[in-house]
């Protein structure tokens, strides 16, 4: 059914604040899509190139060449999420839509394969994966766009969003420890559990969101332009700036998860599990950092926090990935201090992609939000794509996935140094640079929504 929310025009009132009870339901699905976000980069890269037994060279080429394949949904998954209309909203169903893709390509690519599966069937069942991946992110980021039109809301919902990403992500990397340290089984073993856990919280997550959180419609001119619609985007200096600041800091966390376990296990000489709980302490951080982030955000803009999180954030990995190995405890505390600014970019983005949403409706008369929710995936994945030239560059330099400290020769063991300790740092920096002048401060937001608000006049609410 459908509430008015909003019917008086100039002198509407501001749209209700989401209650904590609502942001968590909406957040719940980032569980499991968060579990895919990870294992995507990190998991299944390393687990497919140790475990299966394919090359790292080929592992690289798949994986990038999925993730290629991958940008090219995008734009059309955003155009069609703009052309919905149904009694649920527009992006719920895709939502829906995105569950049983998700469940199948987890139970192949996590639980069902063995070691000796070949490269076809990588490629196969990660394309399927990506394009279920596409489906539930890009709804979900485009319901959380219109679920609080605000500024400073808006920060809080995608906030709350992030919390979640990463509450999903500090609970599937516990998973394969856990496995191991009870003596349940081995590595690959906790993998495949880590596949069931997926396939059981996606229905159970998605259904809830569902059925609790609204989806306030925009009001608007259905979406028209095609091609030409999505090149004009790219035209707009705030779309532009938002794009290459997540290009960058998509690719450095990118390097940093690709190679992690070698970083750890030959330079710094600490196993697989010890690994892990590294990244977990990096995750938890980034939780506990998010809310100051999101603070920060309410005093100077989203631009200027992301800025300063940025070059933070180098100067905080640099600075850890330095520290000797040989100290669990050390090196644990170092990297939970380096994870501090890590959500800041991740929540941040999509926040000010959805402003500039809002800047896009008001000067065209379309809502075009889903299309540019599909640019900003997009530039993620070209990320994640970049964040894989490392392995090329490694097996180019006679490196080899091994287990442990020895058998790679002195070269390429620098070379896998200054690519996980140089290279992310400057990348992090260089994003801060890239946001200097973005022009879509905090009073202009302001400006748009009462302009908006005065011409749409009526928004409505499917529950």
């Amino acid at each position: 059914m459908t509430d008015v929310v909003q019917t008086e025009q100039a002198a509407a009132p501001a749209p209700a604040r989401r209650s904590n009870a609502v942001l968590a339901a909406f957040s719940g699905p980032c569980l499991p899509l968060a579990a895919f976000g990870v294992a995507l980069p990190v998991t299944l890269p390393e687990f497919y190139a140790t475990f299966v037994g394919l090359e790292l060279g080929v592992v690289a080429a798949v994986f990038m060449a999925v993730r290629l394949i991958d940008i090219v949904f995008d734009p059309f998954i955003g155009w069609g999420m703009d052309r919905t209309k149904t009694k649920w909203g527009r992006y719920r169903p895709w939502m829906a839509l995105s569950t049983p893709i998700l469940m199948l390509s987890a139970l192949m690519m996590f639980v069902l394969v063995q070691p000796g599966a070949g490269a076809a069937y990588l490629f196969g069942w990660l394309l399927v994966l990506y394009l279920g991946f596409s489906v539930g992110t890009l709804g979900q980021l485009g319901w959380a766009s219109v679920l609080a039109p605000q500024y400073d809301q808006r920060s809080r919902v995608y906030g709350w969003w992030q919390v979640f990403n990463i509450i999903g992500v500090i609970l599937i990397l516990i998973l394969p420890t856990v496995v191991v340290k009870t003596g349940i089984g081995d590595y690959a073993e906790g993998v495949r559990i880590m596949g069931w856990a997926i396939m059981i919280a996606l229905p159970v997550t998605i259904g809830l969101a569902m059925f609790v959180v609204p989806e306030p419609v925009n009001a608007g001119a259905a979406p028209h332009g095609g091609p030409k619609a999505y090149l004009a985007l790219f035209s707009r200096k705030t779309v532009r700036k938002l794009l290459f600041a997540d290009l960058l800091l998509g690719v450095a966390p990118g390097i940093t998860g690709s190679l992690l376990f070698f970083f750890f296990g030959q330079i710094k000489g600490y196993d697989h599990t010890q690994a892990s709980l590294f990244m977990l302490f990096y995750f938890v951080a980034g939780l506990v950092g998010a809310p100051i982030w999101a603070w920060l955000a309410t005093r100077i803009g989203k631009d200027k926090a992301l800025a300063t999180a940025s070059i933070i954030f180098a100067a905080l990995y640099i600075g850890a990935t330095l520290v000797p190995g040989g100290n669990f405890m050390i090196t644990a505390i170092v990297m939970f201090i380096a994870g501090l600014p890590y959500a800041a970019g991740l929540f941040l983005l999509r926040a000010m992609m959805a402003d500039a949403g809002d800047e896009v409706r008001l000067e065209t008369g379309v809502d075009r939000t889903g299309l540019m929710f599909s640019i900003l995936s997009a530039t993620t994945k070209i990320g994640h794509v970049v964040a894989l030239i490392p392995y090329l560059i490694l097996q180019w330099v006679g490196f080899r996935a091994l287990p442990g400290p020895e058998g790679n020769s002195e070269a390429s063991l620098l070379t896998l140094q200054v690519l996980f300790i140089l290279l992310p740092g400057l990348l992090l920096a260089a994003a801060a640079l890239v946001l200097k002048g973005y022009p879509l401060t905090p009073a202009r937001h302001d400006e748009i929504r009462r302009e908006l608000e005065a011409r749409d006049g009526v928004a409505t609410e499917t529950a």
